[in-house]
């Protein structure tokens, strides 16, 4: 069965009755199936529109679900969001990022996936919408593994939503891969930092990704950091800090190589940041 709603209510009266599997730019569902045709209902939800665009409120910044990376990369942000940008921009090719979109790259949940560093180091919460009603939690508590969310069957990411305070503060986004374009990571590192009128740093954000199943904020180095003198940003970074990753061995590297990179990566990026506060 497929089928196409004209609306969310329709979209989510339907899936309470008929679960099915979501697309809108299909662009990791396609691929996925292989030579394996499809099986299953499909939702198309390309056509709810109400779930495009971004708003830019007084509190919070709303990135509607079927968003495009190519809209998010477009788009008049705050300064905080360079680093979701810079990851907008390493998402596939042109063609991906004008039909990929940012409820697609958080349900896949792909360890590797871009867009994931940069949302936790803006504390980005998620909204999930269903025929019982509207709920809200935070991203890092929304994937939970390989391929898996706490999304039921029955509900559509409907919106991402950061909350401003952080609208001037510098932001980066790094990415080791086996080449320059169109690859898959081996280790990135998204971080968010302000710096004080007195040169310390005031407040930092450093996430890792592709390193363990799901991406990591590094909490320990991030209070480490705050109240240190910006130029002795990157001293301060040891392997202790990058404890809580797990990185694996595949055919991209070793653990012992995404772990070492992934050091040097968030040393390289937050002496980067602080040099762009």
């Amino acid at each position: 069965m497929y089928f196409r709603p004209r609306s969310v209510e329709e979209a989510v009266q339907t899936l309470a009755s008929q679960p099915a599997q979501i697309l809108s730019g299909g662009t990791d569902f396609f691929p996925a199936l292989g030579d394996r045709p499809v099986s299953g209902p499909v939702m198309d939800i390309s056509a709810l529109s109400e779930l495009r665009g971004i708003r830019i409120e007084p509190t919070w910044i709303r990135i509607g679900g079927l968003t495009t990376w190519s809209e998010v990369v477009r788009s008049s942000l705050p300064r905080c969001f360079d680093g979701l940008k810079a990851a907008a921009r390493e998402i596939g090719g042109i063609q991906i990022q004008n039909r990929g979109t940012v409820a697609g790259n958080l349900c896949n949940a792909s360890p590797a996936a871009d867009s994931v560093p940069p949302l936790l180091t803006l504390d980005a919460e998620v909204e999930l919408v269903s025929a019982a009603g509207i709920r809200r939690m935070p991203l890092a508590e929304f994937i939970v593994g390989n391929r898996k969310t706490l999304r039921r069957s029955d509900e559509i990411l409907s919106q991402v939503i950061v909350r401003r305070g952080l609208d001037d503060a510098a932001s980066v986004f790094l990415k080791l891969g086996s080449r320059k374009y169109l690859v898959i990571s081996i280790a990135m590192v998204a971080v968010v930092i302000t710096v004080d009128s007195g040169g310390r740093i005031s407040d930092a954000r450093i996430a890792v990704g592709s390193c363990s199943v799901t991406a990591k904020r590094l909490v320990d180095l991030e209070r480490e950091l705050v109240g240190k003198a910006a130029a002795d940003r990157a001293d301060v970074v040891t392997e202790k800090h990058l404890r809580l990753l797990s990185p694996i061995h595949d055919v991209r590297a070793t653990g012992e190589y995404r772990q070492d990179a992934a050091l040097t990566l968030v040393r390289r990026a937050i002496a980067q940041c602080v040099g762009n506060c």
